[in-house]
């Protein structure tokens, strides 16, 4: 018969064994890359902490409000009480033929935005990049880059000021003796204007990017090449240019996945009844349904739902179209 003091023993040998063997594999766990990582960059990720919080809180948090989309909200029962309708606010988009109407415009305007407006930060970077170092570079840079911190309101002012009736250049007209033009009221020059008025805010912006991806190409390049005796368009077209086609790339993919987002801020600012035909967008559509006529705001989910999924779904295929020629991509 064994002794049990021995058996006791040997049971306490056990649950010692177990406990070491837990605090090992505690201690493995916490010598994995990643824990080790993360104890190390505490304080990183402390920072990263009140952006994951905005992330969370206003970006993420309101997602539950998309199943607006898919009742018929009633004030009096709040977004989880409406009653459900299914998709009888689709239905009703599909209908609408102002929807359409805004539809395509926003598609317009947005692909003309990247046709016209997307390449010019490129060869602006370009150009500025080819300027000898000193003030008047910087002075120009300065110049180009400032627009970007006006508000559309202000730049919808100083639009308003040169384009109205009795505006500047519709005064310059009349002295001339000339007809006075209602810029603003012809639907045909409400695009152009669009254009023109973002280009001037947000190339000089746009141009940062581009010179710091410029910036970061070995200036060893360059002296080889001028050793080899190329001029300034051969730099430029097979140094300069690969080393930023990347970015450019990449840019391009977010411009497309944001196509059905045409700018609020610039068209709402810059619109009037005269030019909806033309300048009438998704999200101004969206905010005239909301707060100037049937206050649906499940008919505005719903349409805000479909123009997400549509950016989605463009920024995956432009992201995909981007693998077959090899450069920069998302994901």
């Amino acid at each position: 018969m064994a002794d049990p003091v021995d058996i006791g023993k040997r049971e306490r040998g056990a649950m010692a064994e177990t406990a070491m063997g837990n605090g090992t594999l505690k201690a493995a766990r916490m010598r994995s890359p990643l824990v080790r990582s993360i104890i190390r960059s505490r304080y990183i990720y402390l920072l990263l902490l009140p952006a994951v919080a905005w992330y969370a809180i206003f970006c993420y948090g309101p997602m539950y409000g998309i199943q607006l989309a898919f009742k018929e909200f009633m004030y009096n029962k709040g977004i989880w009480g409406s009653p459900f309708v299914g998709l009888e606010k689709f239905e009703y988009i599909l209908r609408d033929d102002l929807f359409w109407r805004a539809f395509r415009n926003t598609v317009a305007i947005s692909f003309g935005s990247i046709l016209i407006t997307f390449p010019v930060p490129i060869l602006l970077a370009l150009l500025i990049n080819e300027m000898s170092e000193g003030r008047f570079k910087k002075t120009l840079q300065t110049i180009f880059t400032l627009p970007h911190f006006f508000s559309w309101i202000i730049i919808s002012g100083i639009v308003l000021n040169l384009f109205n009736h009795n505006g500047a250049i519709n005064n310059l007209l009349a002295l001339a003796g000339l007809e006075r033009v209602a810029f603003l009221g012809i639907p045909t020059l409400f695009r152009p204007l669009l254009y023109g008025t973002s280009i001037w805010k947000e190339a000089g912006w746009g141009t940062i990017i581009y010179l710091a991806a410029i910036s970061s190409i070995d200036p060893t390049l360059y002296e080889a090449a001028v050793v080899d005796g190329a001029n300034r368009y051969h730099r430029m077209r097979y140094i300069t240019w690969p080393g930023i086609k990347t970015t450019v790339v990449i840019l391009l993919i977010l411009s497309v996945g944001g196509i059905m987002n045409a700018g609020f801020d610039q068209v709402f600012n810059l619109y009037n009844p005269a030019v909806y035909e033309k300048g009438d967008i998704i999200d101004t559509y969206i905010y005239r349904v909301t707060f100037q006529s049937i206050a649906d705001f499940g008919f505005s989910t719903a349409v805000g739902m479909f123009k997400s999924v549509i950016n989605f779904v463009l920024l995956l295929a432009a992201n995909r179209f981007a693998r077959f020629f090899d450069s920069g991509r998302i994901f």
